[in-house]
């Protein structure tokens, strides 16, 4: 495969001028895949001495020596020097090549190649140039094409992720990016599903750190770097390093081209506060939607999660918690620093939370989800009360001017291992979806409590739920559009105490007669029994699903 903005040895011997001279390889004939970086034509004995590497070098011979050992020290020290391939032209000076020559070539893996026809040098030097110049101004056209479409993505409301996940998907390998000591903030694969056998990124990571933990290891050879400039007050600081790695196939100059333009694309993006912390925040929160949504190994979620700085104990539970913001999400979503505002200030919070914690953002649902170490089962209440406290508390420090807003839905679930993380952290995600009932005392929801909410939240997109409510509790509705007072608070409260009149009455500050009237003429609207079970059950079901019917 010839290499992107390059011409190969065999390339430039099947163009018009060269192969006008009937040119034969004599040695080399598997190394032509060489890049030819230029043209050089000339008859001087020290020649190499002019050379830099990678020329295609053009010679009647004249420079090569009469003795045997001038011949191979000539074609030696062209070896030496890295040239791409030899070219001699045969004629007055060789009729054909010496021995020495030859055998010195393929002993040093030199490509050897003679012409059996005069052909002018200019030309030959003249059409290769172009073709050099030619593929490089292609390549430079492939680089800006995937720099502007890199805007677009910032332009349509995009940020680092979706610009480093664009540009893996054209380089087909992972992308990274890292604080100038070697930590992680963001990787990125090509998208969609990775072939079989192929590793996510974070286990890329993770391969790449582990023999060498205690330092920063050099990545593989044919890796792309790419310094993000903006850290500190010296012209050359660094603020950030981008990384493409040649996992899934090689890597050449329009990816290095590319990765430089990308680069300074996010230098201006990351110019803003707080950008690398909500971008390791975003990390985090791709890795919690992936293992919530099976994307992810149980086997090998623990060594990703160990890349993003969550080490719980051995053996102990985990805790999923999702927290949901109850007003829309979407105005702050395209306000980069307001989330980088949020995820700061809740990662300060739960520090104080004295258990291991990775915590992620999810922009486009308005969700935090999170992952506590336990050291125990049963200390699942007393954890999950201070991590709903600790992020209501960040809410409050990033958002101060939400004051009268309705407070974040917390939902704790189960206490569990790797191998059902994923399922209990989708579960407490759609249940704080569903949740829509009043907070409770302590802050938080049991996903346990949620259930029938959940339930009813997966129907609310069909009618069926729709006219249940109305065929089962209509007429009370209709009731307390109209007249005075609301019939609909006496029965949820009635069901909530399960019937017992008394403490009805004292909850709702009735005397006992005013509670029989409105029960009597709850019943006469409804034409039920409020004594039967089954209508009581039908009841309390039908005012839990009006909420997620408004």
């Amino acid at each position: 495969m010839e290499p992107q903005g390059t011409i190969t040895v065999a390339r430039a011997l099947g163009l018009p001028a060269l192969r006008r001279g009937l040119p034969e390889v004599v040695s080399g004939q598997e190394l032509l895949d060489r890049p030819v970086r230029w043209v050089h034509a000339g008859e001087a004995p020290n020649i190499a001495a002019l050379l830099k590497g990678g020329e295609l070098l053009l010679t009647t011979g004249l420079g090569v020596g009469p003795r045997p050992a001038e011949q191979r020290a000539f074609v030696r020290r062209l070896a030496e020097r890295g040239i791409a391939a030899l070219v001699v032209e045969l004629g007055p000076r060789f009729r054909t090549l010496p021995g020495p020559v030859v055998d010195t070539a393929r002993s040093c893996g030199l490509p050897l190649v003679q012409l059996h026809r005069e052909v002018p040098f200019v030309t030959v030097t003249e059409e290769i140039h172009t073709e050099i110049v030619n593929e490089h101004y292609a390549l430079l056209r492939q680089a800006d094409v995937v720099h502007r479409q890199a805007t677009e993505v910032l332009l349509r409301g995009g940020g680092v992720p979706e610009i480093l996940r664009h540009f893996a998907a054209f380089a087909a390998n992972p992308v990274f990016l890292e604080t100038p000591d070697g930590q992680l903030l963001y990787a990125a694969g090509p998208g969609g599903a990775p072939p079989a056998g192929a590793a996510d990124p974070l286990q890329v990571w993770e391969g790449l750190r582990a023999p060498r933990a205690a330092e920063r290891p050099e990545p593989p050879a044919g890796s792309v770097i790419a310094d993000i400039p903006g850290g500190g007050a010296g012209p050359g600081a660094v603020r950030a390093r981008l990384t493409v790695l040649p996992v899934a196939g090689p890597l050449g100059p329009v990816h290095r081209i590319a990765a430089e333009r990308t680069a300074d694309l996010l230098a201006v993006v990351l110019l803003r506060a707080r950008q690398e912390e909500e971008l390791a925040a975003r990390g985090r929160g791709d890795f919690l939607t992936d293992l919530a949504e099976g994307r992810i190994e149980a086997s090998d979620a623990p060594a990703q999660a160990r890349v993003l700085g969550f080490r719980p104990g051995p053996g102990g539970p985990l805790l999923p918690v999702v927290m949901r913001l109850v007003e829309d999400p979407r105005p702050l979503a395209g306000g980069g620093e307001s989330w980088a505002a949020l995820a700061h200030a809740v990662q300060e919070e739960l520090a104080g939370v004295g258990v291991p914690v990775l915590l992620g953002v999810r922009l486009p649902e308005g969700r935090i989800p999170l992952l506590a170490g336990l050291r125990g089962a049963t200390e699942r209440s007393a954890v999950a009360e201070r991590i709903a406290a600790a992020l209501r508390a960040g809410v409050d420090r990033a958002w101060p001017d939400r004051t009268g807003a309705r407070p974040p839905v917390v939902v704790a679930g189960l206490a569990v291992g790797w191998d059902a993380a994923g399922a209990e952290l989708r579960h407490a995600a759609e249940a704080a979806n569903a949740a829509c009932g009043p907070l409770p005392d302590r802050g938080w929801y049991d996903v346990r409590s949620l259930d029938v909410d959940l339930l009813l939240w997966r129907l609310r997109e069909h009618g069926d739920l729709a006219a249940f409510v109305d065929r089962v509790i209509g007429p009370l509705l209709a009731h307390d559009r109209t007249a005075r007072p609301p019939l609909v608070p006496t029965l949820e409260t009635y069901l909530r105490h399960a019937g017992r009149k008394a403490e009805t009455a004292r909850a709702l500050h009735l005397n006992r007669q005013t509670l029989y009237d409105r029960l009597a003429r709850i019943a006469s609207l409804l034409g039920s029994d409020l004594e039967d079970p089954r209508t009581v059950l039908a009841l309390g079901v039908a005012l839990q699903a009006r909420r997620h019917v408004r």
